[in-house]
């Protein structure tokens, strides 16, 4: 009799350890599941609206300068993002890291050859924004950056008026081959 109550009692101990892996075995399945399967809901969508215009007042006045200046020689692109002009896959760097570092960065126009679509030229717009201790430190590292990628950049005064034969002179001086390098 002893002995059959011996065995009853391994027999419900063995039972209990049973079910207590079986329960944690069906929590870690479903937690698992949520972890790997991510949330079934729908993600977010946001909203947006139509922007007015695509450039500033000053801008715009700069770009309709800009077309005159270079008549049919280039074709000008505006807001154009830093990944658009330069490559960030260079052997021995972070490709990732690299493109972070320039991805939220632009320049306000981009005079580019009609053959190719290649860029010549960027041309930044400084306007009272560009007056801001953080802003020159933004502006310097986009210069480091297009003069190491081999992109010369013009850097143009807001001063409300843009005159067209003095941009084609700045373009021209800033296209020569000595200036372009620096």
């Amino acid at each position: 009799m002893r002995l059959v109550i011996l065995s009853m009692t391994k027999l419900y101990l063995l039972s209990g350890i049973i079910l207590a892996f079986i329960a944690i075995a069906g929590v870690a399945l479903a937690v698992f599941q949520v972890m790997f399967e991510g949330d079934k809901e729908e993600k977010k969508k946001y909203e947006y609206k139509r922007r007015n215009f695509v450039m500033t007042r000053a801008e715009h006045e700069c770009f309709d300068a800009l077309t005159r200046a270079v008549g049919n020689d280039y074709l000008i692109f505006a807001q154009v993002h830093l990944p658009t002009l330069i490559d960030n896959k260079l052997v021995g760097q972070n490709w990732k890291a690299a493109f972070r570092h320039v991805n939220g960065k632009s320049v306000d126009f981009v005079l580019c050859d009609k053959a190719y679509i290649a860029p010549k030229l960027a041309i930044e717009l400084d306007d009272k924004t560009h007056e801001r201790p953080e802003r020159h430190e933004r502006d310097r590292e986009v210069e480091r950056i297009l003069q190491g990628a081999g992109v010369p950049l013009l850097r143009l005064e807001n001063k409300g008026r843009f005159d067209p034969s003095d941009l084609s002179r700045r373009i021209a001086e800033a296209l020569t081959p000595t200036n372009a390098l620096k």
